[in-house]
């Protein structure tokens, strides 16, 4: 893999402290949670960011699914206050069962 570029660096840790703030915050609210992961391309940033948070079981995936829209506002917030906007909230979390090794 190919060393990263100091904006790449940049994209990487503002989006990393994105995603451990939201995942602290689920951690404490949503029951089931296991932890959250991300994946981005850097030449389409912030397009190809997708953030999942993952649940232990399909019953704490389906109890929080009805809250997913808050939580795409609370990530999306989390991104604008580091000075990211994502146009369409929507596409950048999603609820899984699935880990990163999956």
């Amino acid at each position: 893999m190919k060393k990263l570029s100091k904006v790449q660096l940049k994209q990487q840790a503002l989006v990393l402290a994105a995603v451990t703030a939201l995942e602290q915050q689920a951690l404490q609210q949503l029951p089931g949670v296991v932890q959250c992961w991300f994946s981005l391309e850097y030449e389409a940033f912030p397009g190809s960011l997708l953030v999942r948070l993952q649940f232990s079981d399909d019953a704490a995936l389906q109890a929080a699914q009805p809250q997913l829209l808050l939580w795409q506002k609370r990530f999306s917030g989390l991104m604008l206050k580091r000075g990211v906007v994502l146009k369409d909230m929507r596409k950048h979390l999603v609820f899984t069962c699935l880990s990163p090794d999956d």
